[in-house]
């Protein structure tokens, strides 16, 4: 099988799938979609054999049937909703755009209208597909902690919380339903959004989030009870080695996601 492919967005995301399926002859990028600023630019750093445009109504009727969104809350909230209605499978990296119940709504009729699918990625986290799949069963209880070293938490509502530079054990910064989580911490949306919308729904995934001066690094935690029984998740990631606030594995599994689409073979 052979499967062309857009981006939106030219990231440190979008440039790791560029870079790994260079040379895949059974994946080809042959389109990127960015801010009408950047289209000359990016157009030099991809060549031609890419075509870099401002809008996916640039592309005509050459819309490939798989896009993937790597562009931020903003990229997947300007662009998805032309990619479903043509009529093309979009891949969402940034799910925590999905908090936002208008825009997840939009996007679920463009894909209804399009016939087409919207394919939320795993991203930073393990256990989705165990998650979504115990989901079906019923479950009783999902609970996220996301806990990292207080220097992550600059720049959120934490430093208004506590004193992030002295903190010499672990405190919550905060403790409650998925969706406010994801509003209130947008760094961490993406995942907060992943697990609620493959589990138990946004008002019923718990979230902790924790400054945790041992923390070493980013670590994530899933757990789950229900009538499939108990489930716990735990993710120590690293990040991607030219770009240290991208996780590697989110990266990952955009890759995957291309690369199973372009395969006879799905796991």
């Amino acid at each position: 099988m052979s499967l062309d492919f857009a981006l939106i967005g030219h990231g440190a995301i979008a440039k790791f799938v560029l870079k790994n399926l260079k040379r895949d002859e059974a994946a080809r990028c042959t389109a990127i979609v960015v801010r009408r600023t950047r289209v000359a630019e990016v157009q030099k750093a991809v060549g031609a054999g890419i075509a870099a445009v401002g809008s996916v109504a640039e592309l005509g009727f050459h819309v490939p049937p798989l896009v993937v969104e790597a562009a931020g809350h903003g990229g997947l909230a300007e662009h998805g909703a032309a990619v479903l209605e043509a009529g093309s499978d979009l891949v969402v990296v940034s799910a925590g755009a999905l908090a936002d119940r208008a825009l997840f709504d939009k996007l679920a009729a463009a894909a209804e209208k399009g016939k087409a699918k919207m394919l939320i990625v795993a991203g930073a986290v393990g256990g989705i597909d165990a998650l979504a799949a115990a989901r079906q069963g019923g479950l009783a209880r999902v609970r996220y902690t996301s806990r990292k070293p207080p220097k992550a938490w600059k720049g959120t509502p934490a430093e208004k919380i506590v004193d992030l530079a002295n903190l010499s054990a672990e405190a919550v910064l905060y403790a409650g339903r998925a969706d406010e989580a994801a509003r209130a911490y947008p760094q961490n949306a993406n995942v907060c959004a992943t697990i609620a919308l493959a589990g138990a729904g946004w008002d019923k995934t718990e979230v902790a989030l924790v400054a945790d001066p041992a923390a070493e690094g980013n670590i994530h935690q899933i757990e789950a009870e229900g009538a499939f029984g108990r489930m716990t998740v735990e993710m120590r990631g690293k990040p991607l080695p030219d770009n240290p606030k991208t996780s590697s594995l989110a990266a990952l599994s955009v890759l995957r996601a291309i690369r199973n689409r372009a395969s006879a073979v799905e796991i």
